[in-house]
């Protein structure tokens, strides 16, 4: 290996309901990465306030032209982004085009992939061209009409309210009757100009992740959420109101079907770093277990706690070594 260390930048923050939680993900991350190998610094992001957080407790300004900063009167140029932001601009394509101009190797997926994974129902129907079974759905734009009762009529009750581009929950509401959509629907579009409305599956709730390198391909064991709250909402994702169990207490060939079907949507894809994947597992008429895919997410949590870190635990790897191959992968 180079003796020189390469200078990797942690991209965190955004301008979505996120903020805080991506500063969360930076701080595991941070954690996480090989220090003798890699010399790491946490850029936050937030509107055109671009600062690294050092470790004195100081900021110092990003520069947009380069990306660059100056540490001690010293220009630091930096090798490779590790983006962590939980929505905008990092989850979005936005931030991925910005480094794609400037020429700076990046974590996730490329441009045209997180712009379309970032829409929910834009995703979900794509994915079902391939044969991927997801919940129906019905998507509403700000300003449009809408009829409860035909929504009511198509994907029946109880169903989901939820901003179609946005993550961690927010803004997301499960209804139970028709009188409930209008409410539901103002605080979806709090968060997001376009609300997906989806029809409710009951069953086992698993989330798995999935990296691959031109080495090699490695899908996590999958994670079941069990929560007594209405839904997976955000205190139970990151306020600990939920158990989380790793691997998923399902048939073992359910677990293959559902990692075959992870690796399968990372190819579809093109994806690139670590993506997490949910899926809701119901059963038919005959009692098998029928896998359906609920929303990719390409820049999961990276905190403790979060799912990837459990699974990576899980399945006897070093979280440092599987972010050190992501990172060479790209050189």
């Amino acid at each position: 290996m180079n003796n020189t260390k390469r200078t990797i930048a942690i991209v965190c923050g955004g301008d979505s309901s996120e903020h805080d939680v991506s500063l969360r993900s930076a701080q595991g991350l941070y954690s996480f990465f090989d220090k003798e190998r890699y010399d790491i610094y946490v850029v936050d992001v937030k509107g055109t306030d671009w600062h690294v957080n050092l470790d004195n407790g100081t900021t110092a300004p990003i520069d947009k032209n380069d990306f660059s900063f100056r540490l001690n009167n010293k220009l630091v140029l930096f090798d490779y982004a590790y983006i962590t932001i939980h929505g905008q601009p990092g989850e979005n394509g936005v931030m991925q085009g910005y480094f794609e101009l400037i020429n700076l190797p990046y974590s996730t997926c490329g441009v045209l992939v997180e712009a379309l994974t970032f829409n929910k129902y834009v995703l979900n129907r794509y994915l079902s061209t391939y044969g991927i079974r997801v919940p129906d759905s019905i998507l509403l734009r700000r300003g449009e009409s809408y009829n409860e009762k035909e929504i009511e009529a198509r994907l029946g009750m109880p169903c989901f309210v939820k901003p179609a581009a946005d993550g961690s929950s927010f803004g997301v509401s499960k209804v139970k009757n028709a009188d409930q959509i209008a409410p539901a629907l103002r605080v979806a579009f709090m968060e997001s100009d376009e609300v997906m409305i989806e029809g409710f599956l009951d069953g086992v709730e698993l989330s798995q992740g999935v990296y691959k390198t031109k080495k090699k391909s490695v899908v996590f064991p999958a994670t079941e959420v069990v929560t007594s709250n209405e839904f997976f909402d955000y205190n139970a994702k990151y306020n600990g109101e939920v158990d989380e169990i790793t691997p998923a207490r399902i048939a073992p060939e359910t677990a293959e079907k559902v990692a075959a079907l992870t690796s399968r949507i990372y190819d579809i894809l093109h994806a690139n770093g670590i993506i997490r994947i949910d899926y809701i597992i119901t059963k038919d008429q005959q009692g098998n277990d029928v896998v359906n895919m609920l929303e990719v997410n390409t820049t999961p949590g990276m905190t403790m706690t979060s799912f990837i870190p459990q699974q990576v635990r899980a399945a006897g790897l070093d979280i440092k070594e599987v972010l050190s191959e992501i990172v060479e992968n790209q050189f």
